[in-house]
């Protein structure tokens, strides 16, 4: 199977949502990818797993990478895709169409229409994004071919409303496990109620105040917030354990540790076991390519509160900014949609970026 890349870019942008591709089930688009990127001619097109990389070779004096997954979350009755409204409002309905793949279809449109850019382009299409970290393409891709992501600077096409968002912030999740000392409930004072101990937890997150810190530009909202609370035994126990799950999401001004030290002061006197973490990414906005693209996209930046792949670019030393169509509140949602005016303006603004 073959995508038409000189197709229309909505046209292009249904056919690649009409491929199912859920998580873990990506190789039939792979395939259509690469061999659509193979008939072209003039891009070096390489391949690991259900990941494809197509670049091209001409010597300019910066290459810029633009790049997004492949994948969906599972489908939910909304695939085949469908239109709404006219003209200006049209809306393409469907799994997909927002996260991501109509940002997938403005970046192959590039590169079919585009054989002589003014940057050398590297183009990366990765599976497995929607999962567990573990099983990220891109993140496979860092691990065995960095060599095939170099570059001065990173486009990826999660869905920004066809506005630059810069960046992202990192995540981390905490645990917190309180002992106490089990008893029978007829008896409590015989014990100590771990539960109970949980308030002094709750009350230290009830007086956080985000940080909203400025960087490169850009102000981030962090957060800190209990995800999960687990305790009791039964209903005549006093429970001797409660567990406290906590997200603290950071702004990329600061690394992985220094945002742990932070929270160990935040929470000082407590245990916490890390169980998960992801460093957030400068948007580099100072940077020449960075600034270039700006004054064409033409509308002020904003900055990632969430973490995505752009982390995965920052940790190679490119840096990186979300530009897409779609709304991100739409990702993941029984409703997703695109609008059809964005797809096509994010195909404009690229297009006339790198002419």
């Amino acid at each position: 199977m073959t995508l038409d890349l000189h197709d229309d870019v909505v046209s292009l942008t249904r056919a690649l949502c009409d491929i199912p591709s859920v998580s873990g089930d990506e190789a039939t688009i792979a395939d259509a990818v690469e061999a659509s990127l193979r008939k072209l001619g003039h891009l070096e097109v390489l391949r690991d797993g259900d990941a494809v990389v197509a670049r091209t070779s001409l010597g300019r004096d910066k290459r810029i990478v633009l790049a997004g997954h492949l994948d969906t979350v599972p489908i939910k009755d909304n695939l085949p895709t469908w239109f709404s409204g006219e003209g200006d409002a049209q809306l393409l309905h469907g799994r997909g169409t927002c996260d991501m793949k109509a940002g997938l279809a403005t970046q192959l449109k590039i590169a079919a229409t585009l054989p002589e850019p003014r940057h050398d382009l590297t183009f990366v299409f990765y599976d497995n994004e929607e999962v567990a970290s573990v099983k990220n393409g891109l993140g496979r891709l860092v691990r065995n071919h960095p060599e095939w992501l170099g570059g001065d600077f990173a486009i990826l096409g999660e869905p920004s409303n066809a506005g630059i968002e810069g960046g992202c912030q990192g995540t981390m999740r905490v645990r917190i496990t309180l002992a106490g000392k089990a008893a029978h409930t007829a008896r409590a004072w015989r014990g100590v109620n771990a539960i109970h101990a949980a308030a002094d937890v709750l009350a230290i997150l009830n007086r956080y105040e985000p940080r909203r810190p400025v960087v490169d530009g850009l102000e981030y909202h962090e957060g800190l917030n209990a995800v999960n609370i687990q305790g009791g035994v039964a209903g005549n126990v006093v429970p001797d354990s409660c567990i406290i799950d906590i997200n603290h999401r950071f702004a990329p001004d600061r690394s992985v540790d220094e945002a742990y030290a932070y929270l160990q002061e935040v929470f000082a006197g407590y245990e916490l076991e890390i169980r998960d973490k992801a460093p957030g990414a400068r948007p580099g906005l100072d940077q020449a390519a960075a600034a270039e693209f700006l004054a064409v996209v033409g509308r002020e930046p904003v900055a990632k509160f969430g973490w995505t792949d752009v982390a995965r670019f920052a940790e190679l030393g490119i840096p990186a900014v979300n530009y897409a169509p779609g709304d991100p509140l739409l990702a993941h949602t029984d409703e997703e949609y695109v609008p059809v005016a964005e797809i096509r303006e994010c195909e404009r603004v690229l297009a006339a970026w790198l002419k």
